[in-house]
């Protein structure tokens, strides 16, 4: 089995198009991602990423997954990876598991809290930021590692600016690439991009996370979750089509779309496109870009 490392892929093209799946929920079987990686394996990403659960509820899912991506599929693999409710020796557990299944890239993470509060915390925390797991990973062994970053500031910090110093300190870590939270207004990306170069971030390679939005209530969760802006013209469009589920569909693909092509005029070095597990949608964007490129080629 050949084992890539994600930095090596960015080094060697550009774009690099990956996805992101998440595994199955502890009461489905793990059978149910299997039409998922059906779906993915004939776009032929770059690699895909799959994601971890909260305090761990899907620890060896996403190993299982991770591997099956690589051996079956013969695509490189990304396991998340979260800490904040870890030992030091669980993550030691987790790693040697990623060895002996050829997983040799990790995104690491610091993770989200747990909702259950019957699950404890280590008294004193083993991993406070994600900075500390990527230097411990990177001390454990050979691994190519990526990080997450917030082109409009983690919902957690105070300014923009003190989010950027945050990732000046994982990139000093040990990161090897970065992967974007998701956003709608590419000009918050662009800023967010300078902001980096500014604090001397600037030797990493950064995809742009896109995520394609089918639904309202997939809108309503996501402006939840995240402090992503929301531009008029998406909004008008979501608001044009919020009854016709399939016009919302297209609509969202097609923003979705319209995103890339202004990323890949302007040189991106990668894209992430969270498909929450909808083959279709991967395949019609993956169809969209390929035929961008064919026409600049030609």
């Amino acid at each position: 089995m050949i084992l890539l490392f994600i930095d090596n892929i960015f080094s060697a093209k550009k774009p690099v198009i990956s996805f992101e799946i998440f595994p199955p929920k502890k009461d489905s079987p793990i059978e149910t991602i299997y039409n998922t990686l059906e779906g993915l394996k004939d776009t032929k990403p770059d690699y895909i990423s799959v994601t971890y659960g909260a305090g761990g509820s899907s620890t060896n899912r996403t190993v299982e997954i991770a591997h099956l991506i690589k051996k079956k599929y013969e695509i490189e693999s990304l396991a998340h990876l979260t800490c904040i409710t870890s030992t030091s020796q669980e993550i030691d557990s987790i790693l040697s598991s990623l060895k002996e299944n050829d997983i040799k890239n990790i995104l690491a993470l610091r993770g989200d809290l747990p909702q259950d509060p019957a699950i404890a915390f280590p008294t004193p925390l083993h991993f406070r930021y994600a900075s500390d797991l990527i230097s411990y990973i990177k001390s454990k062994g050979d691994f190519s590692v990526g990080g997450a970053c917030y082109p409009e500031g983690h919902p957690d910090c105070e300014s923009l600016d003190n989010d950027v110093i945050n990732l000046k300190s994982k990139v000093e870590a040990g990161l090897d690439f970065l992967i974007t939270q998701l956003f709608f207004d590419n000009d918050k990306f662009y800023n967010f991009i300078d902001l980096m170069s500014k604090y001397g971030i600037s030797n990493i390679p950064v995809s742009a996370g896109i995520m394609p939005v089918l639904n309202t209530k997939q809108i309503k969760h996501i402006t939840a979750l995240t402090s992503a802006t929301m531009p008029k013209k998406f909004l008008r469009i979501m608001e044009r089509y919020e009854h016709l589920p399939e016009a919302l569909k297209e609509a969202g693909i097609a923003y979705a779309t319209e995103q890339i092509i202004d990323l890949l005029s302007w040189g991106i070095d990668g894209i992430h496109v969270y498909t929450m597990n909808k083959p279709e949608i991967a395949k019609k964007i993956t169809e969209n870009i390929f035929n961008i490129r064919k026409c600049i080629t030609n």
